[in-house]
């Protein structure tokens, strides 16, 4: 019997944030998307929902790719950031959204890898989101002009502290509807529910928690057992995504949807996310930039039901199902006079967990 012939990819696995998964460098990649999503399908192990025969973590949040290039020539401490969300039910790979948290691990995996030279104490590595069009910029810790992985921040969702990785989001308005309320409008009626409809780092779809049903402090597992309550939601975010101009989401994973209530303790809001047919464990930073924005925009959903002090710059501490997420927001006014975001920032956590190939069947690519 010929052995199986396998194809070894460069690969470094990591965890960003509060989801882990393969870092790829553009190069090592095929050339074409419709290529490079097999390639990626079979890296992960999908579709197959234990994802036994890839290195998937068997849910959306574990299962995450980043790609990594150089930016263009002239563009100094910049690279592109392609992200791949492969579905772990059926063969296909979703090239529409961001990760914020995968996010996390970019600016480390750059300097890592040689494409933007560290600075010592700290280094500014400028992101592009090649999604979204998103321009962030990450500042990670390197003493010595060395990545370093150690440090006394503590992010919800994730074990232990580990070096902080500040993320700001400066061009984070329309990113991919090109307005800030796609529908014109702080508030529209869908389905026979108020919503927010906002496009900040991330389309999201907003509506009060009571208005569904439930309180936004239930488990992730709960909501999730909850099948008329997904079913609704679902059923608002595709009405939603068409009012948006986005067309029909079914299949897809933007717009996102989450629900908001009244904090408690000193946070600023309680809030569940969805990505979209499942709740998030914790909080997505792109979707709690979204959600901290609603709060800070009158006439949405989360007016009445946030506690913001109305300043310019604030941070919005958004309650999630395994802690809380800080997100700094900074308003102000648009051409028109009218309230709008200016930037939006949080911190964030990674680490490098394996370097080396990944191997790949060679019928699916043969290598460069």
């Amino acid at each position: 019997m010929t052995p199986m012939q396998q194809t070894a990819i460069p690969c470094t696995f990591m965890r960003g944030g509060t989801s882990r998964g393969p870092y790829f460098l553009r190069d090592d990649l095929p050339p074409d998307r419709e290529t490079m999503a097999r390639v990626i399908l079979a890296a992960v192990g999908s579709p197959d929902p234990r994802q036994i025969d890839g290195i998937g973590g068997a849910t959306t949040l574990t299962t995450k790719v980043a790609i990594v290039s150089r930016a263009e020539p002239g563009a100094a401490q910049q690279v592109d950031y392609l992200f791949a969300q492969p579905a772990l039910d059926r063969a296909f790979v979703d090239w529409g959204p961001t990760c914020g948290n995968m996010l996390a691990g970019v600016g480390p995996f750059a300097i890592e890898s040689g494409l933007v030279e560290a600075q010592d104490g700290e280094t500014k590595v400028l992101i592009r989101a090649v999604n979204t069009g998103a321009l962030i910029e990450a500042v990670v810790q390197t003493p010595g002009r060395r990545v370093t992985y150690d440090g006394d921040t503590a992010i919800a969702g994730v074990p232990g502290t580990a070096a902080p990785i500040l993320l700001n989001f400066a061009d984070a308005v329309g990113g991919a509807t090109g307005r800030l309320m796609p529908t014109g409008s702080p508030l529209d009626r869908i389905e026979g529910v108020d919503v927010t409809c906002l496009d900040v780092c991330m389309p999201v779809v907003i509506a009060r928690a009571r208005d569904l049903g439930v309180t936004a402090r239930e488990t992730a597992k709960d909501l999730d057992a909850n099948l008329r309550f997904m079913a609704r939601i679902e059923a608002i975010r595709r009405a939603a995504s068409r009012a948006m101009g986005m067309g029909d989401a079914e299949g897809r994973v933007i717009p996102k949807f989450a629900v908001l209530a009244e904090p408690e303790g000193l946070a600023s809001v309680t809030a569940r996310y969805f990505t979209p047919l499942a709740t998030h464990e914790a909080m997505a930073v792109t979707g709690g930039i979204c959600i901290a924005s609603a709060c800070k925009l009158p006439g949405t959903v989360a007016a009445g039901l946030a506690r913001v002090t109305g300043a310019a710059r604030e941070e919005v501490v958004i309650e999630h199902p395994t802690g809380t997420m800080e997100a700094v927001i900074t308003t102000g006014r648009d051409a028109a006079g009218a309230p709008t975001i200016l930037a939006g920032g949080t911190l964030r956590t990674a680490r490098r967990l394996m370097r080396g190939d990944l191997y790949i069947p060679h019928r699916i690519w043969p290598g460069p």
